[in-house]
């Protein structure tokens, strides 16, 4: 037996990396962050084991609507450039958004933190865009997790993930068995992107940052007046009320978020079997940061296409009597639009017409 003092110094868990006092300091700078976001159905606050929510009583058959994400390496960009203020948003964007394409109303939001050393001011940080992101959508965040685990990640690494559940009526359910679905000559709505969201930005990383040798402070591009971090960072548009007005307002019969795997994988995610999407790409605005990152990596324009979003969000499929109703209620909610393209007979494709 060693003798008294000769030995290694005592053990702890903050000897260890994990620092109790530091998640506890994170979780009281949040509290408030959280209480800003309250809906009349949460019950309780955060604290406990699990977060508690009632199902508003305006339902007649409520279906539950779930969904997670996160942000990709966006995330990478936003500790590198420092700025972590933001990135709530797009991580609460890439939830709710999958919501609204099965008809959901967004209610309640969780997320989970994973820090190689928690830093309290920085979580605080990153709640602050998602509580703001969480107004914006009109949900709720309801609890979520803070884990710090060193060794696993270095100091100053981070992860996030999100989760989202929305509320529906099951006779107002989108897509699946006994949902509605996207008919032949329907007219195809795109709402536009102001950027690259949270998507492809291992691609954006690699053209930019890595061969082309750019820094995130430089200028975005000649004449653009901002950085380029401003540019990559731009946070995501939240489009899930506007979309939650179109299905109140008229007959929507499918919409599509568009994220990994661009508009050719996306699109026909919502169609029938026997039916296609043709896009006209021509018939909206492309954003010049695609141009940037294509001119920088030598992208085909195929690779661009499956990988961005290329300045669409969200596709609606609808009826063509409808469009100008469906225009005017997105201009209500300062999102911009315009009809896209057709669905025609098909094999449940998405084709995109360049010329």
């Amino acid at each position: 037996m060693a003798e008294a003092g000769t030995g290694p110094a005592p053990l702890s868990y903050a000897t260890a990396g994990v620092d109790i006092s530091a998640g506890e300091e994170a979780v009281r700078l949040m509290r408030p962050i959280v209480a800003s976001t309250a809906r009349a159905e949460v019950i309780g606050g955060i604290g406990g084991f699990g977060g508690a929510f009632s199902v508003p009583g305006h339902y007649r058959r409520p279906v539950l609507v779930a969904s997670t994400d996160g942000v990709g390496t966006k995330l990478r960009l936003a500790v590198e450039a420092g700025r972590l203020s933001t990135i709530g948003i797009d991580l609460v964007a890439m939830c709710v958004d999958d919501l609204v394409c099965q008809g959901a109303e967004p209610a309640f939001f969780l997320d989970y933190q994973l820090w190689g050393r928690l830093a309290p001011d920085l979580v605080a940080s990153i709640m602050l865009g998602v509580a703001e992101g969480c107004r914006q959508a009109g949900c709720a965040v309801l609890g979520g997790e803070l884990a710090e685990h060193p060794g696993q990640l270095p100091p100053g690494e981070m992860d996030l993930a999100g989760f989202a559940v929305g509320i529906v009526e099951r006779d107002r359910l989108l897509g699946g068995p006994g949902g509605a679905a996207p008919r032949e000559g329907d007219a195809l709505v795109g709402l536009y992107s102001e950027g690259l969201r949270s998507n492809g930005y291992s691609l954006v990383r690699a053209a930019l940052l890595e061969r082309a040798g750019r820094r995130l402070d430089s200028e975005a591009w000649p004449g653009a007046g901002f950085s380029l971090a401003d540019e990559l960072l731009r946070p995501s548009l939240i489009y899930a009320p506007a979309v939650l007005a179109l299905l109140d307002e008229l007959d929507v019969h499918g919409v599509a978020h568009i994220t990994g795997g661009g508009l050719p994988g996306n699109v026909p995610r919502v169609l029938p079997s026997d039916l296609d999407a043709v896009l006209d790409s021509r018939s909206w605005p492309c954003p010049h940061v695609f141009s940037l990152v294509q001119s920088a990596g030598d992208i085909s324009d195929e690779e661009m296409e499956r990988t961005f979003n290329l300045g669409l969000g969200m596709v609606v499929a609808l009826p063509a009597a409808e469009v100008k109703a469906a225009l005017a209620c997105l201009a209500e909610r300062d999102i911009g639009a315009s009809v896209v393209g057709k669905v025609v007979a098909g094999t449940g494709q998405c084709h995109l017409v360049r010329d």
